[in-house]
């Protein structure tokens, strides 16, 4: 099953119900690489959470595979084959062998291109678990985080959708303790750093892991913390695209930020903040002074997530 469509093709007719997913943006708060493996993937240690701000897809059982992409950052993605969240339907077809297929419908909102928010990971994970309801698939759990570890290091965290420290290469998920709430301003700016050639440069040794068992009595306790550990690609990153250094500026310069950081292989950086009123007057700033990048305020989000429901306190309107 290789059909896609674009909107001038015609769309398969859906034969089953609609189930509408959400795909949350994933942060890492930090990130270190613990080690390189014999076959040449690194591991590392993260603890990755999700901003309530993403994409946003509908799918539904059809009589053929079919992808439509939509939203103010279609262009950004591929239309067909190419996409994640088409080869996540593949996947899962060969896996649970539906008579027919599926139209999954796409509304991009997240940038797309090597952007750190696992934008293409977080739509194949709600591929995952909206088709296995869609499909009345019968699928365990761990057989649908194989399917996911096999798209991606970064699918198998969004599909289990709640804060997790993360080791190995992905595969390795630790249910974080309790955090505290928090908003996030998420800064982008609009440079493509690709995974492999931040990794290529950079240089050192390795770190050792950096998570905790306790639960932390409130943000500044958690932004401490946080400071302690980092995350080991900001370096390369910052030599590859200087503006990665000048988003973490312009972001740790705001007075109510508690921390500023990259997020996992960049270009987005993210600053942690108390209150929303804070995070809005620190994105207004932010934008007033880089009005082309992307810059937006979301609440962190507690897990266990509800993808099949829009969020009960929706995210703030862009700065």
């Amino acid at each position: 099953m290789t059909d896609t469509s674009d909107s001038e093709g015609p769309a398969a007719k859906p034969v089953g119900r609609r189930v509408s997913i959400w795909a949350w943006a994933k942060v890492n708060l930090y990130l270190h690489v613990t080690g390189r493996r014999p076959d040449g993937y690194h591991e590392i240690d993260s603890l990755i959470v999700f901003a309530g701000i993403g994409d946003r897809i509908e799918v539904a059982a059809a009589d053929r595979l079919n992808l439509h992409v939509s939203g103010p950052r279609a262009s950004e993605v591929p239309w067909d084959g190419a996409n994640l969240a088409f080869q996540a339907a593949e996947a899962l077809a060969k896996s649970c062998g539906p008579a027919g297929g599926a139209l999954i419908e796409l509304e991009k909102h997240l940038p797309a291109a090597a952007a750190g928010l696992g934008g293409g990971s977080a739509d194949a994970a709600a591929v995952l678990a909206g088709l296995s309801r869609a499909w009345q698939a019968t699928l365990t759990n761990a057989q649908l985080q194989e399917i996911a570890l096999g798209l991606g290091a970064d699918v198998p965290v969004c599909l289990y959708g709640r804060p997790a420290f993360v080791a190995g290469i992905g595969e390795r998920l630790t249910r974080s303790p309790p955090l505290p709430p928090a908003w996030l301003v998420l800064v982008n700016c609009g440079v493509a750093l690709a995974t492999a050639e931040v990794f290529a440069a950079r240089a050192g040794g390795f770190s050792g892991p950096g998570r905790w068992s306790e639960t932390l009595p409130d943000l500044p306790a958690l932004a401490e913390r946080l400071a302690g550990l980092g995350n080991d690609l900001e370096a390369p990153a910052r030599t590859l695209a200087p503006e990665v250094g000048e988003a973490l500026t312009l972001i740790g310069r705001r007075p109510d930020a508690l921390l500023a950081r990259m997020s996992g292989s960049g270009a987005t950086c993210f600053g942690l903040f108390a209150s929303g009123e804070g995070a809005q007057d620190a994105a207004a700033a932010i934008t007033a002074e880089r009005p082309d990048w992307w810059v937006r305020v979301a609440p962190l989000l507690h897990g266990p997530l509800d993808r099949l429901r829009a969020p009960s306190t929706p995210p703030l309107p862009p700065a």
